[in-house]
């Protein structure tokens, strides 16, 4: 008998956590992405660069990039973009006022074009992004990292 109720629950306790972990919800990389696009258009600060920035694009993809894109006054175009999964870690410098928030890349991840510079069109890597940030908490920056750590690690 107790080599039976051994066996009885050999088979039920993982029987248990595997049913217990069936209904557990894992959130997807769209709620993430979802997540990160709102929080950076909401905090976008326009007024660091309304001197020199005529307008600015700044998505998150469903298919796991960041993408950056400033038009400057004088017609100069800057372009930004970097795979979420190669992301490694963010800095934030300023207040929770006004700041700037530094995307850091593993390596020489981040792509930089330039166009219409008067130097000419450039094609360069990079290992950050900087987008300019107003009104933000620290708890906001910690969920805008776990996000971020999350579809890096899934």
């Amino acid at each position: 008998m107790k080599k039976f109720t051994f066996c009885l629950k050999l088979l039920l306790i993982p029987a248990l956590c595997l049913l217990l972990s069936a209904f557990s919800t894992k959130d997807s990389l769209e709620e993430y992405v979802i997540y990160l696009q709102k929080s950076l258009t909401t905090h976008y600060d326009a007024s660091q660069e309304i001197s020199l920035v005529k307008r600015y694009e700044l998505n998150v993809t469903n298919n796991g990039f960041c993408r950056y894109k400033r038009f400057f006054n004088n017609g100069k175009i800057e372009y930004f973009a970097f795979k979420l999964a190669k992301f490694k870690d963010l800095d934030y410098y300023g207040t929770t006022t006004s700041g700037r928030l530094v995307l850091r890349t593993r390596s020489d991840d981040v792509i930089v074009q330039t166009y219409n510079d008067r130097s000419g069109d450039v094609d360069s890597m990079s290992t950050c992004i900087v987008v300019p940030l107003k009104n933000i908490e620290a708890e906001d920056l910690n969920r805008i990292r776990d996000n971020l750590t999350k579809i890096t690690n899934p």
